[in-house]
């Protein structure tokens, strides 16, 4: 079941693709058939096949032979690997039953809300921007679930604190030290993790992002001075908090009492 879902996840991966590079070109994702950006020639199905299509063509377009973004596999795998966890995280852990309705509404939710944060992950890498038109509505399903699953007073809660905290960074820093869209990935993280998950995205978010940072600065990629997003390392966060969260707060417990 695992691998059906693996192989699932990388066709929406596929589609997720198709998705982020018509945001960047401003161009409707549901009219006309998928295409290379470089020659511009209509793909062929077996051009499209995730990750096999990839190698199989060496990492080049069929038509033009021009060199295939490695965004293109990566989404994919990523995609695919997510689907996969969240699958077994609700089978394997919470221990719910394939054909129950909380196990399909509980992961229908969180598969929706991956592809949200895999959109927002490779726009804000690579243009240091988080749009309103991803972040907007993944907020919205994550409240009509907590809603309905009866979590929705700690989940509102974790996602005002965490926003609120990093809305006062932005207003002292006045926009130098985050952007406000990561104000409002803060408040979609505190509601898909609800209260002490919360904690533990942030921790590993901001000790991700200062290491990643001093690495670049090291190897002279980046200086003092340089952007960089911080919505990747959000979205890190907000996974390992998803999948560990409670086993790292248990641990953290033990470890100090």
């Amino acid at each position: 079941m695992l691998l059906i879902i693996f192989i699932f996840g990388c066709a929406i991966g596929s589609f997720l693709n198709c998705v982020i590079y018509r945001m960047e070109s401003k161009k409707s994702f549901a009219k006309g058939r998928s295409f290379c950006p470089k020659c511009k020639h209509v793909l062929a199905w077996y051009d499209l096949i995730p990750i096999f299509s990839f190698l199989f063509l060496r990492g080049k377009c069929h038509y033009c032979k021009k060199k295939i973004s490695w965004q293109y596999p990566a989404v994919e795998i990523a995609t695919g690997i997510l689907f996969a966890a969240i699958m077994n995280y609700e089978l394997g852990i919470r221990n719910y039953e394939w054909w129950s309705s909380v196990f399909i509404f509980n992961s229908l939710f969180l598969i929706l809300n991956s592809c949200f944060l895999i959109l927002i992950f490779i726009y804000d890498l690579k243009h240091y921007i988080i749009p309103d038109k991803l972040v907007f509505p993944a907020i919205g399903i994550a409240l009509f679930f907590n809603i309905f699953s009866g979590f929705f007073l700690n989940s509102l809660i974790a996602g005002l604190v965490a926003s609120g905290f990093f809305f006062l960074i932005w207003l002292v820093s006045r926009g130098r030290w985050l952007g406000f869209g990561d104000v409002k990935l803060a408040l979609l993280m505190g509601l898909l993790l609800s209260w002490p998950n919360i904690l533990v995205a942030l921790f590993f978010a901001f000790v991700l992002g200062a290491t990643i940072g001093l690495i670049l600065i090291a190897f002279q990629k980046k200086t003092m001075k340089s952007q960089v997003p911080f919505g990747p390392f959000l979205i890190i966060g907000t996974f390992i908090g998803l999948f560990w969260g409670q086993n790292i707060i248990n641990w953290y417990l033990n470890l100090i009492l």
